[in-house]
């Protein structure tokens, strides 16, 4: 799979996730506690196919996206440490919703920067062959990427 079509499509579901916690009633802490689980898989996976794979190829490949590459890599850390935060807390605590939406909020400007700024970039400077092997090696990766975040990162 093209790797710009991969990342867009875990942006899709971790959207889909969000959707879902949004919805959820004030008292349904199990099914938030599951979701959040859900969206922390989803992201950390998806942060370490990019910084593992992704990044360093557009870097490679597309020097214009380099300070691109290093505020994904910043956004990133701030997504580990808010997940690992997260991860800590019970749904009952009061600043739980506040801290998802706050997470919430950081992975869509990262997505819209992606997506909008700088993809169209790497799509335009790299061959469709060149991004459907970037895509396998990243698709290849999930299976033995971390799931839980390493806010030391």
């Amino acid at each position: 799979m093209d790797a710009i079509a991969l990342l867009k499509n875990d942006h899709q579901t971790v959207s889909k996730l969000f959707k879902q916690f949004e919805n959820l009633g004030e008292h349904a802490t199990t099914s938030k506690q599951g979701l959040v689980t859900k969206i922390t898989e989803e992201l950390t996976t998806h942060a370490y196919i990019e910084e593992t794979i992704f990044y360093p190829f557009a870097r490679e490949r597309v020097p214009d996206v380099e300070d691109d590459v290093k505020e994904g890599i910043e956004e990133h850390h701030v997504l580990k440490v808010t997940m690992a935060e997260l991860a800590a807390m019970s749904p009952d605590d009061e600043e739980y919703d506040a801290k998802v939406t706050v997470l919430k909020e950081v992975v869509e400007h990262h997505v819209e920067e992606e997506e909008d700024d700088w993809f169209p970039k790497v799509r335009d400077a790299v061959g469709r062959n060149d991004l459907g092997e970037v895509g396998d090696q990243m698709e290849v990766a999930k299976s033995d990427a971390p799931d839980r975040p390493d806010p030391s990162e």
